[in-house]
């Protein structure tokens, strides 16, 4: 038996006045997942531990079968492992978003949120712009390393977790009251707009009326964290295809292997066949038992608040990676199960993330089910089906 994890993440919504009380993923054109629901079980699982934040970072290391409450030390320390940085145990991980602010003629804080993604930026422009920054403000204490896209690391020797709000939970909002407290961290977010409005790869930018990457935002603190093996636990050969640091993370911490693909990217042009195709020979002809594969898009899209794009990533990835998935997985003989969740709700109407159950569709090609279901959120609350807690997963996909 092979064993894949379809992970859209911020798939999940609320019903939406746009779409006839619908939602993006109700609305979207998905015949893929919808036949898979009809011969599987639907079902709602929470997969964030009550009184802690709904994040990528805790919801997937749940869906991963790790209960946050044991490992969960920080986003930012996850994402610089996949990064390679070596850190000592004194060390404090910080997230170094590359956001953009407006530019009005008033203080720093005075300035507003408008985008936490900078246009999903190139890593290649993201790093340029955080060594220009990084050449002044780098040292003995404070490093800079650059990540994918607009997620970078800062490594605070001998730091102090300070509790900061994340860039998407404040979109449009003066930036004034969510400043970090320690006035060194401050005076880097502040030098750093000073340094990159007027970059000129950002001149550039404006001038094809994309947004400016012009301010750094630190948050997501963390120290180094420790997660036991994923094949010592669950006595699988894993493997992580993600194209976003926190995700190869938590691989690289649960001594999984890593696939990196050409093109993917973490938005909504990613390579999903790619994807796809990684995953099939990893599970037929590698020789791993488990496959993660994780998709970014529907999360952004939900960030950027655009309905429009959200039923898009979600098309995207029943078309272009659970299909292709389903196809090569059938046509190599194999018998599988393959789970299609979310991590987390990431609701248009907030733009950010939410704690509430997702749903899951689990397809098992030896024990195919009869239903007249669609794979949704409303479909999949009403099929009466509730797993108790996200870090069960594993154990119930490979067990069930």
């Amino acid at each position: 038996m092979k064993y894949v994890v379809v992970l859209g993440d911020g798939m999940a919504d609320w019903p939406l006045e746009e779409l006839q009380g619908g939602t993006p993923l109700s609305c979207a054109k998905t015949p893929v997942m919808d036949a898979l629901a009809a011969v599987s079980e639907i079902g709602t699982v929470p997969t964030i531990p009550e009184g802690m934040a709904p994040g990528s970072d805790t919801a997937n290391l749940s869906v991963m079968g790790y209960n946050p409450k044991k490992y969960y030390t920080g986003r930012s320390p996850l994402e610089a492992l996949s990064i390679g940085v070596d850190m000592k145990d004194s060390d404090v991980v910080y997230r170094c978003n590359i956001v953009t602010l407006t530019e009005e003629d008033a203080p720093y804080e005075e300035q507003k949120i408008l985008d936490h993604s900078s246009d999903e930026i190139s890593t290649e422009d993201a790093d340029i712009l955080l060594k220009a920054v990084a050449k002044e403000l780098a040292n003995d204490t404070y490093r800079f390393y650059t990540g994918t896209s607009y997620r970078h690391c800062m490594i605070w020797d001998k730091g102090e977790v300070l509790d900061l709000t994340p860039p998407h939970d404040v979109l449009t909002r003066r930036i004034g009251e969510y400043l970090p407290s320690d006035p060194v961290l401050r005076q880097m977010q502040e030098r750093s707009y000073e340094i990159l409005k007027n970059h000129p790869i950002n001149l550039d930018r404006k001038a094809k009326g994309l947004n400016p990457a012009n301010s750094f935002w630190f948050w997501g603190a963390g120290t180094k964290p420790i997660l036991t093996s994923f094949e010592e636990i669950y006595h699988k050969k894993g493997v992580m295809i993600s194209a976003v640091d926190l995700l190869k993370g938590i691989a690289v911490g649960a001594e999984m292997d890593r696939i990196i693909v050409e093109g993917a990217n973490g938005g909504l042009h990613t390579n999903y066949e790619g994807k796809a195709r990684a995953a099939v020979k990893a599970l037929t002809e590698d020789g791993y038992d488990f496959a993660y594969i994780h998709v970014e898009a529907p999360d952004e899209m939900g960030h950027q608040g655009s309905i429009e794009k959200k039923i898009q990533s979600i098309e995207y990835l029943d078309g272009r990676l659970i299909r292709l998935v389903k196809e090569g997985l059938d046509a190599s003989g194999e018998d599988y199960r393959m789970l299609i969740l979310p991590d987390h709700p990431t609701p248009i109407q907030v733009r950010t993330h939410v704690a509430e159950p997702v749903p899951y569709l689990l397809y098992d090609s030896t024990n195919l089910q009869e239903h007249t279901w669609h794979y949704n959120e409303q479909e999949a609350a009403q099929s009466g089906i509730k797993v108790a807690h996200g870090w069960d997963m594993m154990t119930y996909l490979f067990s069930k």
